[in-house]
């Protein structure tokens, strides 16, 4: 049947259907930024290009799981049970942050400009509310894709490291159009070191 296709290939469809979604977004931004085309596309679609994993894990999801499986993606979204150690290693970046500012004031005389914090190269500027944009949206779209669908199944055919090393070069070859619009292609190796140790 049908379902049971799906069931047997969702893996394979959700690769297709992250690379799409995202790709249908990069790819026309890519063809702008390189002088193919002249279409008048807004540069702010960017900021969705990553929220094709998280599309296509929630309608392969929903294919073969049904609503259910979708509502399990959400509840294990907000499942957030560490311990105290992991939580300020979690936040460290923002202390560090906050640091770092202490010592340039100190050591420049001034503070840190934090209306820079809202410049972003495909959004309005947004003052300090990038900084709350970012805490809330970054990364989502791609790890509720890559790490909460993809890497799971992934770990079900391979061992973990095998399974990662897959997802990695997957999950590097699905920012491609970004580098022909976003990315200097300069940064590639070390860009795709940092992505696989990321992984």
């Amino acid at each position: 049947s049908k379902t049971s296709w799906l069931q047997k290939n969702s893996l394979l469809g959700y690769f297709i259907l992250a690379y799409a979604i995202s790709w249908t977004i990069g790819i026309p931004l890519a063809l702008i930024a390189q002088g193919k085309v002249d279409w008048q596309i807004p540069y702010f679609v960017h900021y969705f290009y990553a929220y094709g994993p998280m599309l296509a894990a929630l309608i392969m999801t929903g294919l073969t799981k049904g609503k259910a499986g979708i509502a399990d993606i959400f509840r294990r979204l907000f499942k957030w049970q560490m311990s105290f150690g992991w939580w300020m290693f979690a936040i460290s970046p923002l202390v560090a942050y906050f640091v770092i500012v202490l010592v340039l004031r100190f050591v420049q005389g001034t503070w840190v400009d934090l209306n820079l914090l809202g410049e972003v190269n495909f959004l309005p500027n947004l003052g300090v509310g990038a900084l709350f944009l970012w805490i809330f949206t970054y990364g989502i779209g791609e790890e509720i894709g890559w790490r909460g669908y993809a890497l799971p199944r992934l770990q079900e055919k391979m061992n973990a490291l095998n399974a990662t090393l897959v997802l990695g070069v997957l999950w590097a070859l699905w920012h491609l159009p970004i580098f022909f619009y976003l990315f200097d292609p300069a940064i590639a190796i070390g860009w795709f070191f940092g992505l696989m140790s990321g992984a």
